[in-house]
Formats: structure tokens, sequence, C-alpha cells
């Protein structure tokens, strides 16, 4: 299905705790408050394997040894055999025999996938720090009249007048396509269930539309057709999500608190409940929507973010991590430039944008738990929202 989608047209129809990782007496989970660790007084053990631990890490305390296998584990996506059907008892020594059950344990420990920092995250972060630290050098130094800033590149003004306007030519069909839409049901009865089902459907259409827009954007930029088809697909269907969540912000409006699609359809946090979703999820949704709209980005802020999101070279099975890299930096440097020109008194603006595609990967973690729990709501998903999000039915 996705595969089509890169060959042809589109032509579809349609908490405030944290878990320490300690127990109590009665063998509960000791909660802690967010905020700093406690301090160690130097006799705690690893509550994976029992080593020596030296500190909190993915939120729990652990020994240096599990905190870099959870990492590797996680960004590595690995899969491990038990030779012992998963009942091996983890220990210093079994640490070592048994990957299957060590990882076990870190997951029932407390350890969280969301806490590990991608290679591409920590690239940003560093970026992020790098910004802050030239800010803070500028505001130290004795006040003088700002610099008129150089003018873009023609090369970078052409590419960003050129992402401006695919985008808009990528919503227009979308637009086009707004009657085909299952309209939202008027009845407001929390039990019918073909209410409910109506409701599912008319969501589940929009994010189909939303997905051919992404992909068709895609496909228009520049190098994207030149990475291998397997390459292309690992992008699409790891960074679709984090986009459509972008786009979603775009559509905020603040004074009403609700999200617009299509230009006709909004909704706010109780129609997103009544479609079938979690507040877990929803919630997450609009705060990131609201804080994308203080930043008050134009639409050739929004293009740029979103070229560097697909061209990340650090999603899953990835093969060609060089190429994509390239592929990004043009659009890394032209947002850069763009922002320093737009808003030279706001050194900052920079890596705030960056930070905002980290925020993104913790909430795409969100959304995949959101999609398991609608299976357990026996809701199915179309096959192509099933394939870019791999549900295996």
């Amino acid at each position: 299905m996705l595969s089509y989608l890169l060959t042809d047209d589109l032509t579809f129809d349609l908490a405030d705790v944290e878990y320490t990782g300690l127990q109590n007496k009665e063998g509960q989970p000791v909660k802690r408050k967010k905020g700093p660790a406690p301090k160690m007084l130097g006799n705690e053990v690893c509550s994976v394997c029992g080593d020596k631990a030296s500190g909190f890490h993915y939120n729990v305390l652990s020994c240096e040894g599990c905190k870099g296998f959870f990492r590797r584990s996680v960004i590595k996506e690995a899969l491990y055999t038990c030779k012992n059907s998963g009942r091996c008892e983890m220990d210093m020594y079994m640490r070592r025999k048994c990957q299957q059950c060590r990882l076990r344990k870190c997951r029932e420990a407390g350890m969280l996938e969301q806490c590990v920092l991608s290679e591409e995250q920590i690239r940003l972060k560093k970026m992020k720090k790098q910004e802050e630290e030239t800010a803070r050098t500028s505001l130290v130094a004795t006040p003088s009249p700002v610099p008129e800033m150089p003018p873009l590149a023609p090369e970078q003004q052409e590419m960003i007048e050129k992402l401006v306007a695919m985008q808009k030519q990528c919503n227009k069909r979308s637009f086009l396509d707004r009657p085909k839409v299952t309209p939202w049901p008027q009845s407001q009865d929390p039990l019918n269930r073909e209410v409910r089902q109506q409701r599912f459907a008319h969501f589940t259409e929009l994010a189909i539309m939303s997905v051919q827009e992404i992909v068709d954007f895609a496909k228009q930029l520049p190098g994207f057709l030149e990475l291998t088809r397997e390459d292309q697909i690992a992008l699409l269907k790891t960074s679709t999500i984090e986009i459509m969540l972008l786009e979603t912000s775009r559509r905020y409006n603040p004074a009403l608190e609700s999200i617009t699609f299509l230009k006709d359809f909004s909704y706010n946090k109780e129609d997103f409940a009544k479609a079938g979703l979690q507040f877990e999820f929803i919630n997450p949704i609009f705060e990131f929507s609201k804080g994308m709209n203080d930043l008050h980005l134009d639409e050739a802020e929004y293009a740029l973010l979103i070229a560097i999101n697909i061209f990340s070279a650090d999603r899953p099975n990835v093969q060609d991590h060089d190429l994509v890299e390239r592929l990004q930096q043009p659009y890394v440097d032209a947002l850069r430039s763009y922002i320093r020109i737009k808003r030279p008194n706001d050194h900052l603006m920079f890596p705030r944008m960056l930070m905002k595609l980290v925020s993104l990967r913790t909430l795409s973690s969100v959304h995949s738990e959101q999609v398991f729990a609608l299976r357990l709501q026996d809701k199915k998903l179309p096959p192509l929202l099933s394939e870019i999000w791999d549900v295996h039915e």
C-alpha cells in the first residue's frame, strides 16, 4: 500500500510521578516526584542485575552496564531469544548469558523506552546547547546595534518558495477531497454503536488524507526519490505521525482550544475522545499544539521543519545514513539562515524549533500506545494506516 503511494499518483477515496525502580515493604514500586534524582549514598544496587548502581538511568536505579544494554537494545530495536523460555533469574552472572531476560528485567524494573535519546535527538540537543551558549555570549558582550543580516542565498530562497508552494498544492488536493469524508454524526448518544463507528471512520479518513499529503510532499523533495525504495518507506513509516502532529499544531485555535482540519472541520478534546482516542494521547497533542502556536511560525518555517523531519537518518531500518544526512543538511542550513534574518534578536529560536522535533519523538511513542489501545477496543484501522503504523491484525 505505502509502496503503491510512492509509485503512483494519490487517488484513494478514502503523569506527575515517576517510578524509582525501588520497592517498598509491600513490594510495590516507590514513587517520587519529577525532578533531580535523590542523592546517592554509595551502597545502592542495580534494580536489574544487583551490581553496584551508578545512578538513575531511564527512570530506574541501575548500573552502567544495564544502562548501556537498555539503550543499545532500544535504539537497535533488538530482538533476543532465551534458551530457557524466558525464565532466567537475572543477576551479575546471567546478565551476560541471557539478553532477552535482561531486557525483560529492565522493563519490569521500570526502564522507559521514551527516555532513551536517539543519535538524532542527541545531535539536536547539542545544537541547542551550542546556540544557547552563543546567545549567552552575545548577551554578556557590550550591547551594540544589531548588524544587518545578509539576505538568503538565491538557492535557499528558491528552495523555500518551492517548499511552501508544494505544501499548498498538497493541501489543496485534500481540500477537494473533503466531500468524500464520512460526515461527523449529529447524534450525541454515547451508547449508539453506529454513531461511535461513524466518528471513528471520520477521523481515520482524515488521517488517510493527511498521509497522502505527506507522501505526495516527500516525493517532491529534491533527493527523496534518489533513495532506495526501502529507505523511502523506512523514513515515511516513522516520520508520518510526527508530521501529522506538526500539521495538527498549525491548525490549533488557542481561543477556542480546538483544531481545525480542511477549513471547516473543527474539534475540541471531547470530540477526539468521542472518536475513541484516549485523553492520555489527546492532552499531549493539545499541549504540543499550544507550544507550537506560541512560537508563531510561518509557512516557510513549518515547511522546512517537515523536510528536516522526513530526512532523519536515525530512523529504524534506514540503510544509507550518509545520503539521508546529506539530503537533510540544506534544509537545516536554510532554516537557520531564515530564522536569523526573520528574528535577528531571538538567538534561541532555532534550537527551540529543533527541540520540538525531539518532543515529537516522545509523542510518537505515546501514539503507538494509542494505536494498541484502539486494537483492544476492536477498532480496525484501514490498511494504509495499519501498514504505516506497523499494526499487524
